[in-house]
Order: structure tokens, then sequence, then C-alpha cells
């Protein structure tokens, strides 16, 4: 196919243009990643720009050393797997039902499903209601304090709805309930949305760090987020915690070693994504534009 002059000139704008969007999307990460396995004179006097200045990985052996960031990431794992698992459970078991026009009270339940993506509670009242419910410096509080998000929930009903209704017809003949229909049919037909909307419930509860920070207390149950957040505040404070001395005492720049950990606390997301990125864009895409 021939392109006009025109075309050809448009094609090469828009490879440009891609082209500067994608780096200054993953500059900030190569940034960190150069800044992580540099000397510390070169990050500290900031002559680190996109390539390492003298190439060492003393940062990373001393975050693989620490015991306090291996207790906070496992903490995050146990949040993010526990609580992606909750969060998609409730996702399903709301979504499900509102796909179906039989459900007595679709409207209304719809509609309190959508006025929560308008109004929420806020800090305040959301910290009392899970004080009430002795969920303070609980583990479990952080899995369970917040399971649903209510425009997964619109994605995930759109697909539902995308399906054909004979399939689950055709089931009910041979004597199915619902329970394994959903189970055995729906389910393993929206892999792709699902697919989606377990990434997203994975990067938001492992890059979570807020509510973490004020239900726990206990240093054994914070996670990485919030170990990083403490010794970015402990270095800036002139490195006069324990952990900031125990940095200065081995001879390890605490600015390198937030690098590290940022890296390390990044990658797991990041092998993730390539794993489901094939179901990525057809679980998003059928279940926006359907409806």
């Amino acid at each position: 196919m021939n392109l006009t002059k025109g075309e050809r000139l448009f094609s090469i704008f828009n490879y440009i243009f891609i082209g500067f969007l994608s780096f200054f999307a993953i500059y900030p990460f190569l940034y960190v990643l150069a800044c992580s396995v540099s000397d510390t004179i070169s990050v500290a006097s900031g002559n680190v720009y996109l390539f390492p200045k003298s190439f060492r990985l003393d940062a990373y052996k001393m975050v693989l050393q620490q015991k306090e960031i291996w207790v906070s990431y496992g903490n995050t794992v146990i949040y993010t797997v526990f609580g992606t698992m909750y969060s998609l459970f409730l996702t399903i078991c709301g979504a499900y039902p509102l796909s179906k026009e039989r459900l007595r009270g679709k409207k209304i339940f719809s509609f309190l499903l959508l006025i929560t993506m308008w109004f929420q509670a806020g800090i305040i009242p959301t910290y009392l209601n899970l004080k009430s419910l002795n969920l303070l410096n609980q583990r479990l509080g952080v899995i369970i304090g917040f399971g649903c998000t209510a425009f997964y929930v619109i994605i995930m009903k759109t697909y539902f709805e995308s399906l054909p209704i004979s399939m689950e017809e055709s089931a009910k003949i041979d004597g199915a309930n619902d329970l394994s229909i959903l189970w055995n049919i729906i389910l393993p037909l929206a892999k792709p949305s699902i697919a989606t909307i377990t990434l997203y419930y994975a990067v938001n509860r492992w890059n979570s760090f807020f509510w973490a920070m004020i239900l726990l207390r206990d240093n054994s149950k914070i996670p990485l987020q919030v170990m990083l957040r403490k010794l970015i505040i402990e270095t800036q404070a002139g490195g006069v915690s324990e952990s900031a001395v125990n940095i200065t005492n081995l001879g390890y720049s605490a600015e390198t070693v937030i690098y590290a950990t940022i890296v390390v606390a990044a990658v797991p997301i990041i092998a993730l994504y390539p794993f489901i990125q094939k179901y990525f864009v057809k679980g998003i895409m059928v279940g926006a534009i359907k409806g």
C-alpha cells in the first residue's frame, strides 16, 4: 500500500512523538536504576543522569542483608496476594448478579454502586469505622478494609453482559445452578477481564502505603512502601535513626540504598505484567465499550 506524502509525514511525527513519551515515561525508572548501582559520591554530587557511574552493587547487598526490609517485603506480598484475592472475590460476587436482568432492584443496586464513585466517607469516618471493628494495628484491617472498587465492578459487569445468554440457558437445561454456571462457564470465558482487574488490584495493593501507615503501628507488620517512606524521612532528618546509623556505619550511602529498595520493590510488578499483557487490552476494551 502506497502512502501519500502527508501520511508518511504523519507517521513519522507519530513515531517521534510516541518515542518522546516513552522516554519520559521510563526515564524515572532508568534514573533510579542508574543511581542504585552508582558510587556514593556520584549520586550525592548529582552526576548521575541516565547511565551509572562507577558501577557498584553495594546498595543491593545492603538491602538484601537487612532483616527489616525482608520482613516488610514479606508483609507486602501477604497484603498483595490475599488482598487481591479478596478484592477479586467481592468484585465477581457484585458484578455477576448485576449483569442479570432478572435481578430484582437491579437499578437501585447499580445506583448505590455508582454513588460510591462520586461520594466517599472520608478519612476520619473510615478510620473510626475500622477502629470500631478492632482492626487497628491488624493485618486483617489492611486486607479487608478496602476490598472493592466500584469502577472495576462495572468493568466486570459489562464483560459478563457481553457473554451470550444462550450458554447459561443451555447449562440450566442440563441442570446446572447459578454457582456452577459462574464457576465452570462464565469465569473461564472472562479470563481477559479477570486478568486485567487482577493486575489493577495487585498494583494498587502493592503500591499502597497511606492506610497501612495510618492503621499499623507494629514495625513487624508494615509493608515495604511504609518502610521505604520511613527510610527516606530518616535520611532527610539527618540520619539520626537506627536504620540510618546502621547504613552509615557500614559505609553505604542512604540515598543509594533508597534507590536500590525502590528497584527491589518495583521488580515483582514489572515481572508480572508480561504474563498477563495479552489479556490486558482485550479485557479493558470489552469491559469499557459495551453498554
